[in-house]
Order: structure tokens, then C-alpha cells, then sequence
């Protein structure tokens, strides 16, 4: 693909991407409505929706054989949903407010999510387990938040668990329940549904093929063009939902979206795709990415607990690590 091709194509498949991901959240979003899904459930749906971009884009990388990029796609995403979606948002609104139950259960998650990619990607781990304790961890989570308060009654029999997941679901649900109610259902739904998430997959496709092209011809490493130009252009649509929460003091949800996030694009992104191609041999900077983010992972989680929520000052230090990280990854 000559450069005069591969331009073009990387800014119209970009525009394409970002265009048909709103309408795949929005129609997303009315379909979790219309079914009855429980306000927990319905979050998850959101991110899901917000998640596609990144998702296709390393899917799209590692079956074309370019691990590299498939998985750099998803570390740095997932880096710098934790500096945009928190740092960026605590700077703009001030103060994100987060109820201490509800960060323990969705971080708690997220750190084990993340402890099992790291695995994953430095080989300790095989895809097969890797996909099974993913399940383990995410099939809980997403059962109790999809619960009634009965239901959880009658399965959860110890009772300091039991009042934990009440109050973390009841928490969860409470910031992300929006009262708007689902418009009529219409027939063209399910059609722009599925347009929506072929013009996902074909700008995806088109955006890794473009910029892997422009990398080569540039002298641009694989890693950088997965990890910062990518990762960074496929999760716009996450950042601007996380403002818009955190503008409208919803700071459970603005949380609840940046570790749901990070959650299902390891999910979707990297284990069940490394059960059917090789996602290669950790490179020095790979490895590097997937301890920084299970490091700020684990600082995100702190700093929230500690300070009931991320203030401008936290939001700062998490903007930081990701300019310290990325400044790494753009000089080796």
C-alpha cells in the first residue's frame, strides 16, 4: 500500500470508526432497555458499546499475524483509559465522587483482571486457563450486578459478603440508572445494529492496516503504533462518555466505566482471540507496558479509596503516569 493510499485511508477509517461506535453505543444502549436488563447489566452493555473500537482494532492486528500491535492496542488502551477517563475527568469536573463499596468491587476486578493478562501476555499463563479464570472472575461480576437484591440473598449465605455485594450493587446501580425511559422499538433496530458494527470492523481494519503501513514506511515500531496512536485514537469515544459522567457528578459510573473498560477489552480483545492465533513472544517494551498497567491499576485503585474518589490533584498524578509511560514507549 503506497503512502498516498494509506493517508487517506487512516483518517476516513478513523472517522468511520469513531462515527459508527456512537451509533453501536446508542443502539446498544436502547436494546438493554428495551430487553429489561437490570441498571448494572445495562452498564456494562454501555462500555461494551464505548469498548468496540479497541476490540476490533487488536483483533484486526493479531489476525493479520501483527501481535505487536493487536496487543499494544489493548495495554495502552486500557493506560490510558486510566489517565483519561479518571485523571482527565477529575481535572475537568473537579472532584470525582465514588462510593467505597463499589470501587472495591469493579477495582477489585479489575486488578484481578489485570493480574491474569500479565500472565497471559509474559507466558506464565496459557490462553485456555487464562480465558477460564477470566470467566471465573468476570461471570460473578456480571451475575451479581445483574441480580435482584433477593436473588443475592438466597445464593450469597455468608453474611459480611452478603452486605458487601448489597451495598456495592446498590451503589452501582444507583450512579449508573439514568431514568430515561427506551423509546419505541423500531425495525430498522436490529439493522443499525449490525451496520453500525460492520462499519466498526471495517474501520478498524482499515485503521491498523493504514497506520502498521505508515509505521513500516515512517520507521515507527510496531509497539508505538499499537500502543500510543491507536490505543489512544480507538478509546476516544470512552473519554468523552467518562466527562460527560463526571461533569454530572456520576462518579461511580465515570469509575465503573474505566475498569468495565480495561475488564472487557482483555476479555474480547486478547484472551479469547489468543485462544486461536499466537499472540507471540513478549518484546522488552511489552513486557514494560503490561507491568505499567498493572501498577497503575493498582495505584488508581489507592488513590480513589483513600481519597473517596479522585480529586484534580490524584486526577493529575494519573495524567502523569501516563506521559511518563508513554514517553518510554516513544523513545525505545
Amino acid at each position: 500500500m503506497s503512502t498516498g493510499l494509506a493517508v487517506p485511508l487512516f483518517f476516513v477509517s478513523i472517522v468511520l470508526t469513531l462515527i459508527a461506535t456512537v451509533s453501536f453505543a446508542r443502539q446498544l444502549d436502547r436494546a438493554s432497555e428495551r430487553i429489561g436488563a437490570s441498571e448494572g447489566l445495562h452498564g456494562i452493555l454501555t462500555a461494551l458499546g464505548a469498548d468496540a473500537p479497541e476490540i476490533s482494532s487488536a483483533i484486526a492486528a493479531l489476525a493479520i499475524g501483527n501481535s505487536q500491535v493487536g496487543v499494544g492496542v489493548v495495554v495502552g488502551s486500557n493506560v490510558f483509559n486510566l489517565a483519561a477517563l479518571l485523571g482527565v475527568s477529575a481535572v475537568v469536573a473537579g472532584h470525582v465522587r465514588i462510593h467505597r463499596h463499589g470501587l472495591l468491587l469493579n477495582g477489585g476486578v479489575a486488578l484481578a483482571v489485570a493480574g491474569i493478562l500479565t500472565a497471559l501476555i509474559l507466558g506464565s499463563l496459557g490462553a485456555v486457563p487464562a480465558t477460564i479464570l477470566l470467566v471465573a472472575v468476570m461471570a460473578p461480576y456480571v451475575y451479581f450486578l445483574s441480580a435482584r437484591p433477593a436473588r443475592i440473598a438466597q445464593v450469597v449465605r455468608i453474611a459480611a459478603v452478603r452486605r458487601f455485594l448489597f451495598a456495592a450493587v446498590t451503589e452501582e446501580v444507583e450512579d449508573i440508572d439514568t431514568g430515561e425511559v427506551a423509546p419505541e422499538a423500531r425495525r430498522g433496530d436490529l439493522l443499525d445494529l449490525a451496520a453500525s458494527l460492520i462499519g466498526i470492523v471495517a474501520g478498524s481494519v482499515g485503521m491498523v492496516r493504514a497506520a502498521t503501513t505508515l509505521g513500516h514506511r515512517w520507521g515507527i515500531s510496531d509497539v508505538i503504533v499499537g500502543t500510543l496512536i491507536l490505543a489512544a485514537l480507538t478509546s476516544l469515544p470512552n473519554l468523552l462518555t467518562a466527562v460527560r459522567l463526571a461533569l454530572h457528578g456520576r462518579g461511580s459510573a465515570t469509575v465503573s466505566e474505566a475498569f468495565n473498560s480495561n475488564s472487557l477489552n482483555v476479555v474480547f480483545g486478547v484472551a479469547i482471540p489468543a485462544l486461536f492465533v499466537s499472540l507471540g513472544a513478549a518484546t522488552g517494551l511489552v513486557t514494560f507496558s503490561i507491568w505499567w498497567l498493572l501498577g497503575m491499576t493498582a495505584v488508581a485503585v489507592g488513590l480513589s479509596y483513600a481519597g473517596h474518589g479522585v480529586r484534580r490533584a490524584e486526577g493529575a498524578v494519573m495524567i502523569l503516569l501516563y506521559v511518563a509511560f508513554a514517553a518510554v514507549i516513544a523513545t525505545r
